[in-house]
C-alpha cells in the first residue's frame, strides 16, 4: 500500500511561522526576565524554561484551532437538534453521544490508524487539532442549544409573524442572543479542552508534556518540572477565564442574564399551558 505525502500544518495555515514570531519575543523578554529568576528557582528550570514555552505556543494554538472548529461546526449543529426535523436531530444526536462518550485518547489512536489505513500520514498536531476539534465540535452543540432553549419561544412566533422567514429569525434574533448566553459554558469548554489536550503528546505533538517530560526524564528532577506544567496550565486557564469574564459582562444585555432568560422561558411555557 503506498502512503501519501504527509499532511503538515505549514500547507493549511502559517501556523509555524506566527510561532516563530511569538517565540523570539518570548526568548527576548525571558533573557531580561532569567537574570533575576536564576538564583531563586535555580539554573536548571530557568534552562529550560524556554524549550517548556515553546511548548506551550503550540499548546494554546491546537486548543484555540479546536475552540474555533468546535465554534464553526457547533453552532449549525446546535440549529439542526432545536429546528431540524426528526432525521437530523437524531443524526447530530449520535454525533454528539459518540464524540462525548469515547475517551480522547481512545479518540486519538482510532483516527491515527484510520488515516494510516487509507494511506495517509497527518502530522501530529494536525491530528491532536482534528480530534480535539471534534470532540469540542459535540460539546459546543449542547451548549449553544441549552442557549437556544433558554431563550424565550415567543420571539421566534413574534419573527414569524412579522414576516421573517426562520433561518433570517434564528441568524438576526436567536444566535445573538444565545451566543452571548453560551459565554459561560464556553469558557469551561476552553478549560476542559486545555487540559485534555496534555495527552497529545502520545502522538507526538510537542506541546507542554512532551517537552516536560522530555526535560524532566533527562535532568531527573520530576517533582519540580510536573509542577511547573501545572503551574503553566493554571496561569493559562486563569488568564482565559478572565478575558472570557470580561467578555461576558461587556456584551451581556442589563437585566437580561442566562438565568433570567432562563425564569422567563419557563414563566411562559407554564402560561401557555395554563392557557
Amino acid at each position: 500500500m503506498s502512503i501519501q505525502p504527509v499532511f503538515l500544518m505549514s500547507d493549511i495555515f502559517p501556523f509555524s511561522a506566527i510561532l516563530d514570531f511569538l517565540r523570539d519575543i518570548l526568548m527576548q523578554a525571558w533573557l531580561c526576565l532569567a537574570v533575576v529568576l536564576r538564583p531563586i528557582v535555580g539554573d536548571t528550570i530557568v534552562d529550560a524554561f524556554p524549550f517548556i514555552m515553546g511548548g506551550t505556543l503550540v499548546t494554546v494554538g491546537s486548543v484555540a484551532l479546536a475552540l474555533g472548529m468546535g465554534l464553526v461546526l457547533g453552532v449549525p449543529m446546535a440549529v439542526l437538534q432545536v429546528y431540524g426535523n426528526a432525521l437530523a436531530r437524531r443524526l447530530v444526536g449520535l454525533y454528539v453521544w459518540f464524540f462525548r462518550g469515547v475517551p480522547i485518547l481512545v479518540l486519538l489512536f482510532l483516527s491515527q490508524g484510520l488515516f494510516l489505513s487509507m494511506g495517509w500520514i497527518l502530522e501530529p498536531f494536525l491530528l491532536s487539532c482534528l480530534v480535539m476539534g471534534c470532540i469540542s465540535t459535540a460539546y459546543q452543540s449542547q451548549i449553544f442549544r441549552g442557549a437556544i432553549e433558554s431563550l424565550p419561544q415567543g420571539q421566534l412566533k413574534a419573527a414569524r409573524a412579522l414576516g421573517m422567514r426562520d433561518m433570517t429569525a434564528i441568524t438576526c434574533i436567536i444566535l445573538p442572543q444565545a451566543l452571548r448566553l453560551s459565554i459561560p459554558g464556553w469558557a469551561n469548554e476552553f478549560s476542559i479542552l486545555l487540559k485534555d489536550s496534555a495527552v497529545c503528546y502520545l502522538l507526538g505533538t510537542m506541546e507542554i508534556m512532551a517537552r516536560v517530560n522530555a526535560v524532566a526524564q533527562r535532568t531527573h528532577e520530576h517533582l519540580a518540572f510536573f509542577a511547573l506544567a501545572g503551574v503553566i496550565y493554571f496561569v493559562l486557564t486563569l488568564i482565559v477565564l478572565k478575558l472570557l469574564r470580561r467578555l461576558e459582562n461587556k456584551v451581556q444585555i442589563p437585566g437580561y442574564s442566562a438565568g433570567t432568560v432562563g425564569s422567563m422561558a419557563k414563566n411562559t411555557q407554564h402560561g401557555v399551558k395554563n392557557a
